[in-house]
């Protein structure tokens, strides 16, 4: 439909369609949070630098994909939806703010009246959650690290592919890359642990009806199901 990701003109079209939402949050300069995919501002606006060194106050210049979306608040998005459908909020931690994350996305869900559960690749967040908000359903977001990812040491990179966290933070969900779903751990997961498997991201209506029938709750774009 045109609209950028994670901008408040996608969330309302998501919102008119009755559709619940995924969205990625980060802990801004000022201790309020932005919602925004990267870190690194590159792709999304085509500036240099972080979000995390960014103020409230500077979101607003910040162009979202050459369009006139800025940058919108958690708590914009908060109010948008008002209850009127599911939030996944996925916390997206840099360095070691993940408590000072997982800390203010709670504060700002408190009170909250509406359906909600919170993810993070980030197992430090997810043990956060179920130490400090258990009553929140808390996710664990995965993919198969050893085929995407050579910046991490190949036994960080093993230990999250196969959630082997698990034992720590106790996940409500784990939700695994749609083409990396085929994992072997990710399978027994769900199977030792009982827990609901999730898939993301899916961008094909074929991808979706094998998720479902696999029993797999999907997480979309860029297509009505």
């Amino acid at each position: 439909n045109g609209l950028p990701e994670n901008s408040m003109g996608a969330f309302r079209a998501a919102l008119e369609g009755g559709y619940g939402i995924e969205l990625d949050v980060h802990l801004l300069k000022d201790g309020n949070l932005a919602v925004i995919h990267d870190s690194l501002l590159k792709r999304t606006t085509g500036a240099q630098g972080r979000i995390e060194d960014l103020t409230t106050e500077d979101l607003e210049n910040y162009r979202l994909e050459g369009t006139e979306e800025t940058i919108p608040t958690f708590r914009e998005v908060l109010d948008l939806y008002a209850g009127k459908a599911p939030l996944i909020v996925e916390l997206k931690p840099v360095g070691d703010n993940h408590a000072q994350l997982a800390e203010a996305a709670c504060a700002m869900l408190e009170g909250y009246d509406g359906p909600y559960c919170m993810e993070s690749f980030d197992p430090r967040c997810v043990r956060w959650l179920r130490k400090n908000r258990p009553q929140v359903i808390r996710g664990q977001l995965s993919e198969n690290f050893l085929k995407t990812d050579s910046k991490m040491s190949w036994l960080l990179r093993f230990i999250l592919t196969h959630n082997l966290m698990n034992f720590l933070t106790y996940p409500d969900f784990i939700a695994y890359r749609f083409d990396h779903r085929g994992t072997m751990s990710n399978d027994y997961c769900r199977k030792v642990w009982k827990v609901q498997g999730v898939s993301w991201t899916i961008r094909r209506k074929a991808d979706f009806d094998t998720a479902v029938k696999e029993g797999w709750i999907p997480i979309f774009e860029n297509f009505i199901p």
